[in-house]
């Protein structure tokens, strides 16, 4: 259901390690109408970008975006590994799965979901 997302930043390269490293994803930079992009690459192009702009403000309110992750608890080391921090430990919801969420580099909160089965 999702088309596009994109993650606000304070600074692109800090934050482009931290997504790399935290969920082994490359990215590639790019400029679109003036705002400075890492685009997350997908199998089909770019799915989401990280940007940075004045009308991009990281924090933790409104929406929240979901990862979908092989393991809760492996990303969750690795983004505090990498500068971030738990925000929600792994839980068990049921038939859905496990989520997690932290806080990344530049202070958003990211949340994970790792389906069962």
């Amino acid at each position: 259901m999702i088309g596009w997302f994109e993650i606000p930043v304070t600074d692109l390269a800090r934050a482009s390690r931290f997504y790399a490293a935290v969920l082994g994803r490359r990215l590639t930079n790019d400029t679109v109408d003036g705002y400075a992009m890492a685009m997350f690459d997908g199998p089909d192009g770019p799915e989401g970008a990280l940007v940075k702009g004045d009308v991009y403000v990281p924090g933790k309110a409104g929406p929240i975006l979901y990862f979908r992750v092989e393991d809760v608890d492996a990303v969750l080391a690795r983004a505090v590994a990498a500068g971030g921090r738990v925000l929600y430990p792994k839980k068990d919801i049921g038939p859905a799965g496990w989520v997690g969420e932290f806080e990344d580099s530049e202070g958003n909160r990211i949340a994970l979901i790792q389906p069962k089965g």
